[in-house]
């Protein structure tokens, strides 16, 4: 199944990329005299640099432990073979190569005198970063409507949610997901770029590059936060629809036993959806929020970084199952070693 899945998305990611690659290629009406960009980050810190450097490295290691522990817990545990966890599995595995499609470049900058990104490493940040975050929320509509099945429907669970409608919809998510920005990047990568080139942000993201274009694109602006906001709304709305027949059934358990244990599945998934959601909201549903650059990069830092950090351990914690296989993993590292 994870070779499925991986050969899948080597062959979206070459498909995406020689477009990508081909579009820029012909861009012959669009003058760029912007060669690279100077993305400030935290450039700010002062004495408290290294000290800065050394949380987000502590931080992004933390972050690839936990997800990679998950994933060796859900591979190597046959206990954990089911579907709820086959798609933790590989949510966790999304948030490694999340996390990665940022912090190495920001511990980078922070180190770095120039702080300068080429023009195309831009962009292939923007494109990888923006579609591994599609991805995970189409992820998480994912999760919330299996948990719906499991417990509104427990009787036809086993025959609908088979092995091979699990792996179809890990694959849609994945592909769907890749295959979403190259459209709104492409467009944004075709405005002409003169001059100023500094943006001060922590990622290459679309607002600060609207506002380093030479001329405005209302349309192409406005079309990218419409964009979004579907990208956002839409899986959010199908989780939040998931839940609410979700509760409505569990309120329905006779048994207080029952409804603890329903509550305890679902509340996990729906701790990691408020902090991902709430912060994502912040930043891209209402482009004329106003938001100073200070603001939009510590909201940026918790959706990228913190809360791929928080997922393996609010799951863990509240999972028997997994406390358990994370548990035999530890110990089969250490006898190893």
């Amino acid at each position: 199944m994870c070779l499925r899945i991986l050969k899948t998305l080597i062959i979206t990611h070459f498909l995406v990329v020689s477009v990508f690659l081909t579009v820029w290629g012909s861009q012959n009406n669009t003058i760029h005299l912007v060669t690279e960009f100077i993305l400030l980050g935290f450039s700010n810190q002062g004495d408290t640099q290294g000290l800065f450097f050394s949380s987000i490295l502590i931080l992004y290691l933390l972050t690839l432990l936990g997800n990679g522990a998950i994933v060796c817990a859900v591979k190597w545990d046959e206990r954990l073979h089911t579907p709820m966890y086959t798609f933790l599995g590989n949510f966790a595995f999304l948030e490694i190569w999340y996390v990665s499609s940022t912090i190495p470049n920001m511990l980078v900058n922070i180190l770095s005198e120039n702080k300068t990104i080429s023009f195309s490493a831009c962009f292939l940040q923007f494109y990888f970063f923006f579609s591994l975050g599609t991805t995970e929320c189409f992820f998480l509509s994912v999760m919330a409507y299996d948990r719906y099945l499991a417990i509104c429907r427990p009787l036809h669970y086993p025959s609908i949610m088979t092995r091979k409608f699990c792996v179809t919809l890990i694959c849609v998510c994945w592909v769907s997901g890749f295959l979403c920005y190259p459209v709104p990047i492409i467009l944004i990568s075709q405005l002409p770029f003169c001059g100023p080139n500094i943006i001060d942000h922590i990622v290459c993201d679309p607002g600060p590059l609207f506002a380093l274009a030479c001329v405005p694109a209302p349309s192409t602006e406005l079309l990218c936060y419409t964009f979004n906001s579907m990208i956002i709304f839409g899986p959010f709305l199908s989780i939040l629809g998931s839940y609410t027949l979700v509760l409505r059934a569990v309120l329905r358990v006779p048994s207080g036993a029952g409804r603890t244990k329903a509550f305890s599945t679902c509340g996990s998934h729906l701790v990691v959806v408020s902090l991902f959601y709430g912060t994502l909201m912040v930043m891209y549903v209402s482009p004329s929020s106003g938001n100073p650059a200070g603001m939009q990069k510590i909201v940026t830092l918790i959706y990228s970084a913190l809360t791929p950090l928080l997922n393996p351990l609010i799951y863990s914690l509240r999972n028997k199952d997994m406390k358990n296989a994370l548990k035999k993993v530890l110990g089969l590292v250490t006898t190893q070693n």
